[in-house]
């Protein structure tokens, strides 16, 4: 079985946040091929559910700001979702841009079996919506499973409950990816997230702080608060293994210049 997660300090990965979202419309077909063209590593994506309980790729509640339509998403049919233009927004040349599917998606990156993916879930236990934020994640992570994708994910989630939901529900079956510090992850905690995560977004430039997750046997990741030379080289210093950036040909090209990006 191919190992891919070798990422180090000397081999840093680069994750496409939404696909290459600094120049094509985020979470659409278009920005994940870029990033794809360039040679990321991994590919991260946003999962809501719609009205009529499909999965669909998007990072906001409503469609509002990556649309020419209004609403939100969880209150929108998949066919009301496929008549907005999701790419417009970000450049004439994007016009009519769809919304993708978590199915769509997974059958792109079948075609890619060298990229990693980050599925981050965004609905969340919040009070009234429990069952649904968590049949969002069993759905989401049978597919995976449907897929043969076991090993090529990071699960992760800004809701502490329900990264802790997977992990009782599933053990270590998959990689969770946290974040840091731990109040980033709300409340309704019982374990510490530290104690079970494969990997773990800082948002900090403190050492001590990475050399804190480490010392748990948690991998130190950065997001896209990385995004130039100076923003890259505190990362580094700290001991990061990957950067999720809006950005990738840039970051790609800064760590290849130090000899970080194998």
């Amino acid at each position: 079985m191919k190992n891919y997660w070798t990422q180090s300090e000397e081999n840093i990965y680069v994750a496409a946040h939404r696909g290459w979202c600094a120049k094509y419309p985020e979470n659409t077909m278009s920005s994940f091929e870029a990033a794809a063209k360039l040679g990321v590593d991994q590919i991260e994506t946003d999962v809501r559910i719609t009205k009529d309980g499909e999965l669909v790729l998007i990072h906001d509640a409503t469609v509002d700001r990556t649309s020419d339509g209004v609403g939100r998403v969880c209150e929108m049919t998949l066919s009301d979702l496929r008549m907005l233009d999701f790419g417009s927004w970000k450049g004439e040349a994007f016009k009519d841009e769809r919304i993708v599917t978590f199915t769509e998606f997974m059958d792109y990156m079948k075609t890619l079996p060298d990229i990693t993916v980050d599925i981050e879930l965004k609905e969340y236990p919040t009070e009234g919506r429990e069952e649904i934020a968590f049949s969002v994640a069993d759905r989401v992570l049978a597919l995976v499973d449907e897929y043969g994708f076991t090993d090529r994910i990071v699960i992760n989630s800004f809701s502490g409950k329900l990264n802790e939901y997977i992990f009782e529900k599933y053990g270590n079956k998959y990689r969770q990816h946290v974040f840091y510090p731990i109040r980033s992850l709300g409340t309704g905690m019982k374990l510490n997230p530290y104690s079970y995560a494969y990997c773990c977004c800082m948002n900090t430039t403190d050492k001590r702080d990475f050399d804190y997750v480490r010392s748990s046997g948690v991998r130190p990741w950065a997001g896209a608060s990385v995004r130039d030379a100076q923003t890259l080289d505190a990362a580094v210093e700290c001991g990061v293994e990957l950067i999720t950036c809006n950005n990738p040909d840039e970051i790609l090209s800064l760590l290849r210049e130090r000899g970080l990006h194998k």
